[in-house]
């Protein structure tokens, strides 16, 4: 049979393509203006005189070491997050007991707690453990809200891995450390990598842990330090938009090298 050609959805498509690229558009093109061009051309307008003038002034100002510190927080709160959650999802799913239930429903009841309904008892918590203005008062709490998200999606990946796999290592005498390390792993790699790419852009756009629970330069992570270049470069649109540009870089990398196992991990049961 043959269908007609969707006009109006590819007409909306396209639409929503420029809605999506302009923007991206301006930030590279601005970023590659002079100060004083960015007044004198068009907006949307290629620069004649392209120049990384705006990216020397953003390297200039310490912008290495909020990347080095945005760099520790989610290397580390990705690596501590997934771990645990992949260890408890497994409880979960291969427990039998009340508490595993109970566990479980403790996660889900997380997901229901705003992040900004608890940031009072999480700066008197830091405070009282001595951990104020350093970068391990960023990393525990955004641990603890990565967590719950994290342990329902790989609990749920889980589940789909047939019972007989488990109960043949049960046979070969793999214990519940090497089922987790040798089966669960590989079988959810997808989902891991899903939940990875996603607890690592909430914690490297995170804003509001940095912004209360530290407060010297030293400790600053990129989302602050972009908020301090606006008060630098009250006037310098493009250096703003310069170190735009630079924070984005390794989020696209860490996309690029993840799409597949991103996709995948997405798209899982949908064929269901």
């Amino acid at each position: 049979m043959r269908t007609r050609p969707n006009y109006a959805g590819g007409l909306a498509g396209l639409v929503w393509l420029a809605v999506v690229l302009v923007p991206v558009y301006y930030v590279v093109v601005t970023s590659l203006r002079s100060q004083r061009g960015f007044y004198d051309a068009n907006p949307l307008s290629p620069p004649v005189d392209a120049t990384l003038d705006a990216y020397g002034d953003v390297l200039a100002s310490h912008f290495w070491r909020y990347f080095l510190n945005s760099v520790v927080v989610t290397a580390a709160t990705v690596a501590i997050a997934v771990t645990v959650s992949l260890m408890a999802a497994y409880y979960v799913v291969r427990g039998t007991s009340w508490f595993s239930r109970l566990t479980y429903r403790g996660f889900l009841l997380g997901l229901a707690i705003p992040l900004q309904a608890t940031i009072i008892p999480v700066y008197y918590l830091i405070t009282r453990a001595k951990l104020y203005d350093t970068l391990l008062a960023i990393i525990l709490p955004s641990v603890a809200f990565a967590i719950p998200l994290s342990v329902v999606i790989l609990a749920n990946f889980l589940r789909d891995v047939p019972n007989e796999l488990f109960e043949s290592m049960r046979v070969d005498g793999a214990g519940d450390w090497r089922m987790l390390f040798s089966l669960v792993l590989p079988m959810t790699r997808p989902a891991v990598v899903t939940v990875a790419v996603y607890d690592g852009l909430n914690v490297w756009n995170g804003f509001l842990f940095p912004l209360i629970l530290t407060q010297s330069s030293d400790q600053r992570v990129l989302p602050l330090a972009l908020w301090s270049f606006q008060g630098q470069f009250r006037v310098n649109i493009p250096a703003v938009l310069a170190a735009v540009v630079l924070s984005t870089l390794p989020v696209l990398a860490l996309y690029v090298l993840g799409r597949r196992q991103l996709v995948s991990g997405l798209t899982a049961g949908f064929g269901k």
